[in-house]
């Protein structure tokens, strides 16, 4: 669920991110209220981006284990209805997400978020730390698949089996590692109060 950039000359692609970021807050919002209707135009725009099908679909590819609970215990729950409107509303919402990281360099993303975060300023919050935080956290997740990925990897070499434990233990400590290293090098940088 977490998208990369895909180059591109498509009206999207050349719309600044502030703009993207606004319409998705309008499309989110209209999503609450009608998220059915939304999948068209979700869909819509993902044809305007000119996105490939797969890369697509591999937006919400990791969603559907959470849409097929989520979809059955609101059918159990609310009936057939709200399990439709809610899972529609959780499906149109990360693909929206997805479209405007497939379509907006991270960086554009986090300038308007400096943007909209320097008028806290006045009241202590520096901008350019809260950019620096999201740009690690944005960094972190696929290291952090990349580390379970490697240790599963390992299990699976030694014969180990699919034991929660013997997967969490070394992931763990690689982890910790890998934030230790990261403190490391933002120290070394000045950037550790």
């Amino acid at each position: 669920m977490i998208s990369w950039y895909l180059p591109g000359d498509s009206p999207l692609h050349r719309w600044s991110a502030g703009v993207k970021l606004g319409l998705l807050a309008g499309l989110l919002a209209l999503t609450l209220w009608q998220p059915v209707w939304m999948l068209g135009p979700t869909i819509g725009l993902y044809a305007l981006a000119r996105v490939p099908w797969r890369v697509a679909l591999a937006q919400v590819r990791p969603l559907w284990m959470i849409l097929a609970v989520t979809a059955g215990f609101q059918l159990l729950t609310a009936g057939w209805a709200r399990a439709v409107t809610v899972t529609c509303g959780l499906l149109v919402s990360v693909a929206l997400a997805g479209l405007v990281t497939l379509t907006t360099r991270v960086n554009a993303m986090l300038d308007v978020l400096v943007t909209v975060v320097r008028p806290l300023r006045r009241v202590g919050v520096d901008p350019e730390r809260v950019a620096l935080l999201l740009a690690l956290t944005i960094r972190c997740v696929p290291l952090l698949a990349g580390i379970v990925s490697t240790v599963r990897e390992a299990q699976v070499a030694r014969g180990a089996g699919r034991n929660p434990v013997a997967l969490a233990v070394p992931v763990v400590i690689r982890t910790l590692r890998a934030a230790d290293a990261l403190g490391e090098a933002l120290a070394a940088r000045g950037l550790d109060d």
